[in-house]
Order: structure tokens, then C-alpha cells, then sequence
């Protein structure tokens, strides 16, 4: 589970910006949004965070930080010695911004225990990096390395906590390589919790990892998968009663490669085709479409139904951005609930998403004051974060109007705009 995730100095955000996904002690919905963690520092969680802002405001960036911390986390043990890294972008609009390292952590609860894990680094290379864990009250340090330019060394600390051969994973990781990722890549046990929490609990949806039809069709294709889906796009009042997938055998061709004798041949072979086909019910009568006779939002809410379903008994953590991308703000509002469901959110999962769509915020019993965010660039272009919790505002405020007006910041700037029409 998520508890915070803190970026300086990438893109649009030039000093450090803090997600906090920690409940405050209000208790509105807390049975619903929000889980209990055992821990005193932080007691209860929230089960999604809504991001709001204008275009090129930032609050893409801040899902591209997180994506962009968890590639360095997966591939970095892979990079040669002197690669660099692409497509890291600081804060550019400031002489000093521009030189320094950029800096991500995030703070995680996996069973019970509670990490912290921070990394800063340049194109070049990693310029620091540690791991608190708190397995009791005080947390221990179990690594910390940073960059010393005076001898051009990276400089390592260890503590007890972490077991296993710290000297030859410390050894082995390249500058511009993290400690943690090589330890796991060397068999790091201790470590490997963590590392999985990047590979397997996170899941990031943006327009750079789009989501994929594989699970929901895999879903589909077996009784209680289907029988979900269907309850799910039924609950959302879409009027199909099934959905079928049909496999049929098409030509096609391959390419073959004869490495021996320096061939390639390409040959005519059957190939397997998932045809999905709906079969709609209504008062006055039913019919069956194929999968391109159906809306582009009936069609995206399918494909995103299997993998959140997924998610939701995996307990992992989903980040979407602009989740009301061809989705009625009714399908929205769906989707948010089922993460709100105990009964179903059985494994603790957790959903933090972008959007437009203004109507959401005063939505009946849909979100906290807590859950909700505001991103907004000041007069230098840096883009800072803010919760709605911290405007105090009223129980009964009209929150919709209240963002449009720009009391929460977050909004174009629509004076100007109209004035350039006159």
C-alpha cells in the first residue's frame, strides 16, 4: 500500500511536492475510503486520490515521476557502464533547477512493515540513495549511499537490519546503477520485497503504457471472469446481458529464421482470431454486436473492467491518468466505488487518477476532502501540489463551483482566454 510519494525538480515540478494517500482524523466515509494499517503513525490509508488540474498544468507529470522512478528501479541494473538516462528532464526554467539532480521517494507498507526508499540522480548518475524500514518504533537505515565529488567515490553505510553480502552488492552496482536493483538482481531476499512492490503491485496507465486487452479477454473466457464483468458493465447500466469470446482459426503468416543455413522464410499458417461478441437485452428486445459496433467508451470501460477487477483482489496500487478519457462520468463514478467497497476492495487496493471532470467533487459520498488534489503552475511555470484539506472548506460547500471559480487554483486561467475572443 501507498503512503506517500514525494518528487523535486522533474519537468514542471522544481521544489518537492508530496501525494500523501494518509487518511486525516476526519471520519466521513471512513468504513468505505479508507483501510486501517495497524501502524500508529499512520492508522488508516485511503483507498483513491483524484488529481485536478488545468492543461499543462503538471498533474500528468506527477504519474510521469512515479513511472519514471519505477522505470529507473526495473531496468537500471540492466544499463552498461557510462549509459545514461533518457529522457530525464529537471526543472528547466531556473539556472540552478536545471544543474541539479532530480529526487524521488516513496513511502510503502508491505506486510505490516513500512519502507521508505529514496533515490536522487542526474543523466549521468545516481547521486544518493537509501531504505529506512520501521520495523519498530525507530526506523532502521539498512543502506545509504551518496556521491562524494570530493573523491569521485560513491560512499556506502549499512546497518544490521540488512542481511546478506552487502560488500559484494555493493561491489557490483554501477554508478549509474541503484544499490537496490543490483542486490536483487544477486539475490537480495531482504531487499526483494521492495523491488516487487515496482514490478508487481504498481500499476501505471498513462499514454506511455496503455492498457492491455489481455486480461479481460482472458477473463471473459472463463465463467466467474465473465459472470463479473458482465455484473460490473450491467451495474454501470450498460444493457449487456454476456459477452462472448469466440476463437476462430484465420490465415496468417510467420516469419522463420534459419540460423544455420542464414535463411528466413515466411510461411502461410492458421492463426488463432479473439472475436468478442455482446449480446445486449432490453425491454423491447436483444441483439448481438461485435465488438466494433459498440461505443468507444463501452469498449475502453471493458477493457479496463478485467485488469481493475484484477487489481482489486491483488490488493495492488492503480494510477490512471485522465481516467475520464472516453468514459461517461457515470462509469467513473462506478469505478471509484468499487475501490470503495470493502466486500470487494477485499485485498486493499488502492486507485489515484487524473481527470477533468468536475462533477465528480460533489458527487454523493464518492470522495473525502482528503482525497482530492489540486495541481497548479505559479507565475515561474513550477507546478505545486495541494489538498483540497488544506482550503478548510465548509461541510456543505458546493465544491464544484467553488474550483471553477478558482478558489482552489487548479483551473485555466478562462478571464484571459475570453478576453483574447473580444
Amino acid at each position: 500500500m501507498l503512503l506517500e510519494f514525494r518528487v523535486k525538480n522533474f519537468r514542471s515540478f522544481r521544489d518537492e511536492q508530496v501525494l500523501s494517500l494518509v487518511a486525516s482524523k476526519d471520519n466521513t466515509y471512513q468504513d468505505t475510503n479508507t483501510l486501517a494499517t495497524g501502524l500508529k503513525v499512520a492508522p488508516s490509508l485511503l483507498r483513491s486520490a483524484v488529481v485536478y488540474g488545468a492543461n499543462a498544468g503538471g498533474k500528468s507529470n506527477l504519474i510521469k515521476a512515479l513511472q519514471y522512478m519505477r522505470n529507473v528501479v526495473l531496468e537500471s541494473a540492466a544499463l552498461q557502464p557510462g549509459q545514461t538516462f533518457d529522457r530525464l528532464h529537471p526543472f528547466k526554467l531556473n539556472t540552478v533547477s536545471a544543474s541539479q539532480p532530480t529526487e524521488f521517494e516513496v513511502t510503502i507498507i508491505l506486510n505490516g512493515v513500512r519502507y521508505q526508499y529514496g533515490f536522487s540522480m542526474t543523466t549521468q548518475r545516481i547521486m544518493s540513495e537509501y531504505l529506512l524500514v520501521y520495523k519498530a518504533s525507530k526506523p532502521q537505515r539498512w543502506f545509504e549511499r551518496h556521491f562524494d565529488e570530493a573523491t569521485g567515490k560513491d560512499v556506502y553505510h549499512f546497518s544490521s537490519g540488512l542481511k546478506g553480502a552487502k560488500n559484494l552488492w555493493e561491489g557490483a552496482t554501477r554508478t549509474n546503477a541503484l544499490f537496490l536493483s543490483i542486490a536483487v538482481q544477486l539475490n537480495s531476499d531482504a531487499l526483494r520485497p521492495v523491488f516487487d512492490w515496482y514490478a508487481k503491485q504498481l500499476v501505471i496507465v498513462n499514454e506511455l503504457a496503455q492498457i492491455s486487452t489481455h486480461t479481460s479477454i482472458q477473463m471473459l473466457k472463463k465463467e466467474e471472469g465473465r459472470k463479473q464483468i458482465c455484473n460490473f458493465l450491467s451495474a454501470a447500466d450498460i444493457s449487456i446481458a454476456d459477452i462472448e469470446v469466440v476463437t476462430n482459426k484465420v490465415p496468417g503468416q510467420a516469419i522463420h529464421f534459419d540460423i544455420a543455413a542464414g535463411k528466413t522464410e515466411v510461411r502461410t499458417e492458421e492463426m488463432e482470431e479473439q472475436q468478442i461478441r455482446f449480446s445486449h437485452v432490453t425491454e423491447q428486445g436483444k441483439a448481438v454486436f461485435d465488438l466494433m459496433d459498440e461505443s468507444n467508451g463501452t469498449r475502453n470501460l471493458l477493457f479496463l473492467t478485467g485488469p481493475v477487477l484484477d487489481i482489486l483482489t491483488k490488493g495492488l496500487t492503480l494510477i490512471v491518468d485522465e481516467l475520464d478519457t472516453s468514459l461517461h462520468t457515470l462509469l467513473v463514478r462506478e469505478l471509484v466505488r468499487l475501490f470503495h467497497r470493502p466486500e470487494v476492495n477485499t485485498g486493499g487496493a488502492q486507485l489515484i487518477f487524473t481527470t477533468h471532470d468536475t462533477s465528480l467533487l460533489d458527487a454523493p459520498d464518492l470522495f473525502r476532502r482528503d482525497q482530492i488534489w489540486f495541481v497548479e503552475k505559479d507565475r515561474d511555470q513550477a507546478s505545486y501540489l495541494v489538498a483540497l484539506s488544506e482550503f478548510s472548506p465548509r461541510k456543505n460547500e458546493a465544491l464544484e463551483r467553488g474550483y471553477l471559480m478558482g478558489r482552489y487554483g487548479g483551473i485555466p486561467f478562462l478571464d484571459y482566454l475570453m478576453g483574447m475572443q473580444h
